[in-house]
């Protein structure tokens, strides 16, 4: 396992930093990836990321290698970020079994697409909330390893 995270995980990022991608940039970018690649909406992190980076010129690379690696962390945060949107909309807990999903299927397809865009919404905003201060400490947290990282790199090469 720590050998397939670093080649695919650390390895990529030394070379965006030997290929003169600045640490704060590569912070920013990898921090956003991160944070974007759990949001609770299946399916729009790549091209939210490909859209941020292209917008804010970050590193295309970088951002979205961050949010592919958070592919698994997504699924095991749909159910927090469904229980935290539920608490701060005040709503009703959605009962979550497979009776329950046999009986909103039961209810008609209208039914139950109304019930899991309503999840889905909840879920998105407790995102919304946890996303700026997961993505700040997040970032606060890897610019000085990155620089670090840098630095150790123009060591190793002489200048």
């Amino acid at each position: 396992m720590r050998q397939l995270i670093r080649e695919r995980c650390v390895e990529p990022l030394r070379r965006l930093l030997r290929q003169g991608v600045s640490a704060e940039e590569l912070a920013l970018s990898v921090a956003l990836g991160l944070v974007i690649g759990n949001i609770p909406v299946l399916g729009v992190s790549t091209a939210l990321c490909a859209a941020i980076a292209v917008r804010f010129r970050l590193n295309l690379a970088a951002i979205q290698l961050a949010q592919a690696a958070m592919a698994p962390t997504q699924w095991l945060l749909l159910l927090p970020f469904l229980r935290l949107g539920e608490w701060l909309t005040r709503s009703p807990r959605v009962p979550l079994s497979v009776r329950s999903g046999h009986a909103l299927l039961a209810a008609g397809a209208g039914h139950a697409t109304a019930a899991l865009g309503l999840a889905t919404l909840q879920a998105a905003l407790a995102w919304l909330v946890v996303a700026p201060v997961a993505a700040f400490a997040l970032y606060t947290v890897l610019r000085p390893v990155f620089a670090r990282a840098n630095a150790a790199r123009r060591r190793e090469r002489g200048g």
